[in-house]
């Protein structure tokens, strides 16, 4: 709007100029006050739009932010919005939904008028920045992908669409072997780990999304390889561990700075480069097949080969342990487990201490 507004006033002047028959002066016609003040006014009031129709405009798009106390202020760092009416009495966009799990906090939201409508991300949730989509059409387009402008419907029907960010770039014959090779490129680092990959089966489609705003959580990755030793366990291991532990130790002893300390840590990013941990967002998630925790993927596994599951006497039980079912005989493979129950908590939730 702001730059808007400037080109008009270019233009204005260049018209005055014309007419009177006199010089162009370009300090005279741009005037850069215009986006300036533009800005201080929607940052200072958080109202986002032109200051004469302020009535149209956005409002509190920019807050003053929250300073009570050093939770208060994190909280508030991690704070959404709906953007519905608040006069309304709608109850259905105020409910907790499934696909909240892990992604908003299902405790923490306002008492009143916003209740449900003000949201908190939860723990661990993170929202993609947002990466250049050219290098996975391309790398695709050179495995065997069908442009759109080449593809004849009538020669291969059965084929899959490939779609990046919306679009329909191509097809492909063999989905499988192209899903689970740009799933490795993604697990190795070669590709950006915000890059979310879905493949509907039922209506042969396979979807890439590298755009920003998605909301995306970390989860341990299950080893799926058929050819693999550590078939159905997690890809984390004890080597990871004690690399971390090392680290931790090492870290408390060593007198550098925190930003050397953190390009030279293996730590989080190293877990991700390695494949351990791998971000799904929304729609990823509805695609993966996900185990609770590492114990009932034990347990699973168990059954699967075979081993009878100890039947502990009811009396001797511990009172306090989380109930679990029985592992389920149907369920074919798991392809990923959740780091921690605790991390659907945002972050005033997860500091009240718990029974």
């Amino acid at each position: 709007i702001l730059f808007l507004k400037l080109t008009k006033d270019v233009y204005k002047y260049l018209q005055r100029c014309v007419e009177n028959n006199s010089d162009f002066n370009v300090q005279m016609a741009v005037k850069a006050s215009i986006i300036t003040n533009g800005l201080k006014y929607s940052l200072a009031t958080g109202n986002w739009g032109d200051q004469k129709k302020a009535a149209s405009a956005k409002a509190g798009v920019s807050q003053v932010l929250n300073r009570y106390t050093y939770a208060s202020t994190l909280s508030h760092l991690r704070r959404t919005n709906t953007p519905v009416g608040r006069d309304g009495k709608l109850a259905k966009p105020r409910q907790l939904h499934n696909s909240h799990w892990g992604l908003v906090c299902p405790a923490e939201t306002p008492e009143g008028q916003a209740c449900g409508l003000v949201k908190n991300l939860s723990l661990m949730c993170y929202v993609s920045v947002g990466s250049d989509a050219t290098p996975i059409s391309e790398y695709m387009s050179k495995r065997n992908m069908q442009l759109l402008e080449e593809y004849d419907q009538n020669q291969n029907p059965d084929a899959t669409k490939v779609f990046v960010n919306g679009v329909w770039v191509g097809v492909h014959s063999n989905a499988q072997q192209l899903v689970s090779t740009v799933q490795q490129l993604r697990r190795d680092g070669t590709l950006s780990y915000e890059m979310s990959l879905i493949r509907d089966i039922r209506d042969r489609e396979f979807k890439i999304f590298t755009d920003a705003g998605r909301v995306m959580r970390p989860l341990f990755v299950v080893d799926n390889d058929v050819t693999s030793k550590t078939r159905n366990h997690l890809v984390f291991n004890q080597g990871h561990y004690n690399k971390l532990v090392e680290e931790q130790q090492a870290s408390a002893t060593a007198g550098i700075g925190e930003e050397e300390k953190e390009e030279l840590a293996y730590g989080w990013k190293g877990l991700i480069q390695d494949g351990v941990i791998e971000y799904l967002d929304a729609e990823e998630e509805e695609t993966a097949m996900i185990v609770f925790s590492p114990e009932d993927l034990g347990e699973w596994r168990d059954m699967k080969m075979g081993i009878p599951q100890d039947a502990s006497d009811p009396e001797g039980k511990d009172r306090l342990a989380r109930i679990k079912p029985k592992p389920d005989p149907r369920i074919h493979a798991y392809t990923h487990c959740e780091i921690h129950p605790a991390m659907i908590l945002g972050i005033c939730a997860s500091i009240i201490p718990f029974p």
